[in-house]
């Protein structure tokens, strides 16, 4: 691994111990292998990334993680490994440590979930090279299209009897987009949640993993599998072993 312009670049990859839609999904073989070595290998193949942690609150995830080649220099504290912990809580405490224990400190820092099995080195250096050749950028997002337009979405009345448009007509300008074709109606794009590229700046002082200038690239829908239910897990098999084969 070996960064462009000598930039210090960090994967941080989370993988708490107590994940709920899916108990242990963290290193649940997928495959043939757990589900974060996935990661792991991918990373270890980035042109640019020049070190790779795992953050994680649990023993036999760390193992795990050793095992396919990552760092975990520390382990997780309790508070920062529940449901409702943030990105930028996790992301800072590890920057933090890095730099009070080893006096290192990163340029760039990458959120690498394991969630994401079907992202690729190539995405991760596509990421990272975007963020390095634009300046003005806070961070990057991998983005697809969301495969349910928003002008379709509907929400229950007050007295739970009906459906009603998520969106107004002021908002979408139309009577009924709920009956007209998708393709009438602006492109839009969900995170992919595969990773975010973030600069230190954006990270320590806007206390933000996507800062106020967020530029992307994108990833096609079969690589975006983010990994929350059972269903998910099956799928990103599916598509894992087709192409494997």
């Amino acid at each position: 691994m070996a960064s462009q312009d000598n930039n210090k670049i960090l994967g941080v990859i989370p993988a708490r111990g107590g994940s709920k839609g899916v108990p242990r999904k963290n290193i649940r073989e997928l495959a043939g292998k757990p589900l974060i070595a996935w990661t792991i290998e991918e990373a270890k193949k980035s042109k640019h990334l020049t070190r790779i942690i795992v953050a994680t609150d649990d023993k036999e995830i760390a193992e795990v993680a050793k095992k396919y080649g990552a760092e975990v220099p520390y382990m997780q504290p309790a508070k920062l490994s529940t449901d409702l912990s943030t990105d930028v809580e996790y992301l800072t405490y590890a920057v933090d440590f890095l730099k009070e224990k080893e006096n290192y400190q990163p340029d760039i820092i990458l959120r690498l979930p394991p969630t994401s099995p079907l992202r690729t080195a190539d995405h991760i250096d596509q990421g990272i090279e975007k963020l390095l050749a634009t300046p003005e950028a806070d961070a990057v997002r991998p983005i697809t299209e969301t495969p349910k337009h928003p002008y379709k979405m509907w929400k229950i009345s007050e007295d739970e009897k009906w459906l009603e448009p998520f969106l107004s007509k002021e908002f979408t300008g139309f009577d009924e987009p709920h009956n007209l074709q998708r393709q009438r109606f602006p492109k839009v794009y969900i995170h992919t949640g595969a990773m975010d590229v973030i600069r230190l700046k954006t990270l320590k002082e806007l206390k933000s993993t996507s800062g106020k200038r967020l530029t992307y690239f994108f990833m096609a829908p079969e690589e975006s599998v983010n990994i929350d239910t059972e269903f998910d897990f099956i799928l990103a098999e599916f598509l894992i072993n087709k192409k494997l084969q």
